[in-house]
């Protein structure tokens, strides 16, 4: 497993259990990052991302006031959100397909199930910094491309096409 020097990032992690937040952050921290905001709830977390402009963002989906899932699609409206490329790791419980495609859709980065692991977060926080995905704007979606490989054998009926108003957004073009 590659180490990488996380101490210049900035993370929130945005979890309504307070014993799931002091492991976060203690695993957090164990990786070597020294700037770790917390908030109990997405209302919170909307403001905290605001005001201290993280690197990356951990949420719960299930939280009072605004759910891990209204906070991501808030996050990534480019007409509101300071920094819609965040990337996005999605905590949860609820590991049916049915939910990771919802959290896909809502342009999660990366998507983990509780019980976490030290390893497990970690090479989700390596794989948005190591090999961050382009970002896809369509007239219904904005967000971390979705596909995660390339396979030109598919040429099934739902095969994405290319059209003329999709286009790969790049995070330093933002403004």
């Amino acid at each position: 497993m590659m180490k990488l020097d996380l101490s210049n990032l900035r993370f929130l992690v945005v979890e309504d259990n307070t014993h799931m937040r002091r492991i976060i952050r203690m695993l957090l921290t164990g990786f070597g990052a020294r700037d770790v905001v917390e908030t109990e709830d997405g209302a919170a977390g909307l403001e905290a991302f605001q005001a201290t402009s993280p690197d990356i963002v951990i949420t719960d989906w299930v939280m009072p006031i605004i759910d891990g899932m209204e906070l991501s699609r808030m996050l990534r409206n480019r007409e509101t959100s300071t920094n819609p490329f965040v990337p996005i790791i999605m905590l949860t419980g609820h590991s049916e397909k049915k939910r990771v495609v919802e959290a896909r859709d809502a342009g999660i980065t990366e998507f983990l199930c509780k019980p976490i692991s030290a390893k497990s977060l970690y090479l989700r926080i390596a794989n948005t910094i190591v090999n961050p995905r382009p970002f896809i704007e369509t007239r219904t979606y904005f967000g971390p491309d979705r596909r995660r490989a390339e396979s030109s054998n598919y040429q099934g009926e739902e095969r994405r096409q290319q059209e003329p108003t999709d286009h790969v957004v790049r995070p330093s073009m933002a403004s």
